[in-house]
């Protein structure tokens, strides 16, 4: 009986009457999450030729900031101008991003670049999620929702694929023309094919959380820029003022009649507050992996920017693949799962500091990467539902919401704080190879701190989880 909703269901999605909008969402979620593979591919070649190799983590955390601060007003934007209108722009915001990043005489107008795509990239998967309620009849969102998550895993392959293409060719400009053409491309697609949606009109009450965003994005920034001075003063105070700076909005998200983070958020004796710990740990631990990883490859052990870029895309790989295989499992297998993945991401990430300091075969640190991969791939699944069954009563919309946040967050916070490791261990003058080899073992080294750390929170989450039962049936 299953089988047979199921495969009407499909048969249904597939047709003719959806096929050109859900052919426009999966694209803009697609063009978004193939970007940042492609970026990440080039990136080298871009700090080979315009310098800057101090800068190397900021493109990926101006991204993911500003992703933020859109992603978080999407959702009134499509309520005030409707889905359509606010996809559009978001996809020509996109483009003008990556048009920055192709006409860049610096690094830093690469940074500027991201931080615009940033902003259409947050709006446009924002924008597009929404439409999937406002357009779609209820019974066809989960597989509206499956076929735009395969987007992911496509761009798997064709991130690196002409990110990779175009810099062994030594044109990593043109990867960049080819992201402002689909863009637009997307957007005339878009204009003409999506609904007209009339826009409804906003409460008084829904107002975008600008101040605690921005107190975000300044602790994003503050890390950033740790990792570019010099003083160990002043990189110090930076570091500190990302604390204060995140330490606040948590005290002013907690007061607030519309919280972005449930009231229990980043709590130690609470499941909610743990499994965001947990979340957040696991994504820093991730993030050196695109940033990195390529330029050490290229720079340590002679690949071209094609092969640097798929290895590196194994972990994505594994993550998607891991996360697809353990998704199904009850019982007690979610707890192992989430007490075996900061253990194996460490392992991973130590793996592929030795390995970069030794003479071993360069497939030897494909194992190391996917390790890393189905480390955080297998736990991921579980995180979600532990952070959610766990929330207050009052706090399920934002312990949901909160999933996605902390993700972006994480993997911000995790660029920055790689250029600050990264560059205290002499990757800024980046000529001698000394330098690359010692920023190579570093990074992932201290990185492997963080996944233990991540396992020092599932243990504790383990550990809550058993007082709840003991003390009753009321969680």
């Amino acid at each position: 009986m299953e089988q047979g909703t199921s495969s009407t269901e499909w048969r249904d999605l597939l047709k003719w009457t959806w096929l050109p909008t859900l052919a426009i969402l999966t694209s803009g979620v697609l063009l978004q999450s193939m970007n940042a593979l492609l970026l990440t591919t080039v990136l080298p070649s871009i700090a080979d030729e315009l310098g800057g190799a101090a800068m190397l983590s900021l493109p990926a955390s101006a991204y993911v900031g500003s992703s933020i601060v859109a992603a978080s007003g999407a959702g009134l934007l499509t309520a005030r101008y409707g889905v359509r209108d606010t996809l559009c722009v978001g996809v020509v915001i996109f483009g003008l991003g990556a048009l920055i990043c192709t006409f860049a005489a610096s690094m830093g107008w690469i940074v500027a670049g991201r931080l615009v795509q940033g902003l259409g990239g947050g709006l446009e998967v924002g924008a597009a999620y929404t439409a999937v309620r406002a357009v779609f009849p209820s019974k066809l969102w989960p597989r509206v929702i499956a076929l735009m998550a395969t987007s992911w895993t496509i761009s798997v392959f064709l991130g690196p694929l002409v990110g990779g293409l175009f810099a062994r060719a030594g044109h990593w400009r043109g990867a960049l023309v080819v992201t402002v053409l689909i863009s637009a491309i997307l957007a005339v697609a878009a204009a003409l094919v999506l609904p007209a949606n009339r826009p409804v009109e906003r409460s008084a009450g829904a107002r975008i959380p600008a101040g605690r965003i921005g107190l975000i994005c300044l602790a994003i920034a503050a890390l950033s820029c740790a990792s570019l001075v010099q003083a160990v003063g002043a990189k110090a105070g930076l570091i500190l003022a990302a604390v204060a700076a995140l330490a606040l909005m948590l005290r002013l998200d907690r007061k607030a009649p519309v919280r972005l983070l449930p009231s229990d958020a980043f709590s130690v004796s609470t499941q909610t507050g743990i499994g965001l710990w947990l979340a957040l740990l696991l994504c820093i631990a991730f993030s050196p992996l695109h940033i990195y990883m390529p330029i050490f490859l290229q720079r340590l052990r002679g690949l071209d920017p094609l092969e640097s870029g798929f290895m590196v895309a194994s972990g994505s790989l594994a993550w998607t693949a891991a996360s697809v295989l353990v998704s199904g499992l009850t019982g007690p297998w979610p707890r192992r799962l989430l007490l075996a993945g900061p253990v194996l991401m460490a392992g991973g990430l130590i793996a592929l500091a030795m390995l970069l300091q030794s003479p071993a075969p360069t497939l030897a640190l494909v194992p190391a990467i996917v390790l890393l991969g189905i480390g955080i791939g297998q736990a991921w699944p579980f995180v979600g539902p532990t952070i959610m069954s766990g929330a207050r009563p009052g706090d399920e919309a934002a312990a949901a919401s909160a999933v996605p946040t902390i993700q972006q967050t994480g993997l911000a916070l995790g660029a920055a704080l790689a250029g600050v490791v990264a560059n205290a261990s002499g990757f800024a003058s980046a000529a001698a190879e000394a330098d690359t080899r010692n920023a190579a073992f570093w990074v992932p080294a201290c990185f492997a701190v963080t996944a233990g750390l991540a396992g020092v929170a599932s243990l504790r989450l383990q550990w809550r989880r058993r007082a709840d039962l003991a003390s009753g049936p009321g969680m």
